[in-house]
């Protein structure tokens, strides 16, 4: 089987003689503090999941900096973050709408992205018919991240409770910009689409599920139908414990999901094998910076045992900060030998 194939096999469950497929997340840190171990773990493997070259038409008005190097970025909906380490991301410390405004009554200066819809569709789908890779959508719609970036986070919890007019206002133009963003992108060769947005803490969801279910779910619901409507897959990251909802974006019909198993534990997540695909991970906070290799070995066993099930589990891992890369390189290792190498 090609890439393309191997993935949409194991998202359907019916991946019954090949490996599990491989795709690795790294941060800029790798490259900047570990890069020989870095170009050594990219040329070892061949990797199944990866993105189209995308030519933009416009540019951004107001994005500046980078987002990874010490100093201040503004992102494209004029954010300004401020970072004090190299090689991962800062945090806003002004959100453009201060708490004072608890109506939400100007929004003068977020900046919708628009010139997010300027991608060369032709281009991107030659890129799509060169590669054999199962390729996802160069947009990631992050609702409840974006709006603690605009808002602030303390400010944001306080409005999801609240709901003044303003804020919902906002919430439905914000989402309307993303329904559009996505049906482009579903309407290009890619093989899926993509969202995000970070739910948990280390013990629980963020917010109380009710309110999660009554404002974000209905988005949910949205990107997913746009997917499936064009013949799309759709992947879904969250970081943190977010047990409390994934029976929802099982009934939302979410292809793979992108969540801290070892937060939740992965028996504890064995009640939902063969029901959704778990598109990695192994534990970033403990494991790969600070566990042993047998350690890897165990966790990537028990994610098998409880998960996979003629597919089910995309091996991935994020090489970030502190992570050994032993314990990335066995990682791929294990999921190789529990699911055969035969590709």
């Amino acid at each position: 089987m090609t890439s393309r194939e191997l993935v949409k096999a194991t998202l359907e469950f019916r991946n019954v003689k090949d490996r599990a497929p491989r795709q690795l997340w790294t941060l800029p840190w790798a490259e900047i503090y570990d890069k020989e171990n870095y170009d050594n773990l990219i040329k070892r493997y061949h990797w199944d999941i990866g993105y189209p070259e995308t030519v933009y038409h416009e540019s951004s008005s107001v994005e500046s900096g980078n987002s990874t190097e010490i100093g201040e970025y503004t992102d494209a909906w004029g954010c300004v973050f401020e970072n004090v380490h190299r090689g991962i991301i800062g945090q806003v410390k002004k959100p453009l709408i201060p708490a004072e405004d608890e109506g939400w009554e100007d929004t003068s200066r977020v900046v919708f992205p628009e010139h997010w819809l300027s991608f060369d569709v032709e281009q991107v789908n030659q890129s799509c018919a060169k590669s054999e890779c199962f390729l996802l959508s160069g947009a990631t719609p992050r609702p409840f991240e974006q709006l603690q970036f605009i808002r602030g986070t303390e400010n944001l919890y306080i409005d999801l409770m609240l709901q003044p007019n303003g804020f919902i206002d906002f919430m439905d133009k914000m989402h309307e910009f993303y329904c559009r963003l996505l049906t482009k992108w579903a309407q290009t060769d890619v093989d899926a689409l993509s969202f995000m947005d970070d739910w948990g803490a280390q013990q629980s969801l963020l917010i109380n599920p009710a309110i999660w279910r009554d404002i974000f779910k209905p988005m949910y619901r949205d990107y997913i139908n746009i997917a499936h409507r064009h013949g799309k897959k759709i992947f879904m990251h969250s970081d943190g414990y977010t047990l409390d909802i994934i029976p929802d974006l099982i009934e939302l019909g979410l292809d793979a999901f992108n969540t801290q198993i070892f937060c939740m534990k992965p028996e504890k997540l064995a009640p939902f094998k063969g029901k959704i695909t778990f598109w990695g991970e192994i534990c970033r906070q403990q494991l790969l910076p600070h566990g042993t290799k047998e350690d890897i070995v165990r966790a990537v066993t028990s994610v098998y045992q409880n998960l996979w099930e003629n597919g089910g589990c995309i091996a991935q891992c994020e090489y970030g900060p502190g992570a050994k890369v032993e314990n990335v390189d066995t990682v791929y290792q294990t999921w190789d030998r529990l699911t055969g190498n035969r590709f």
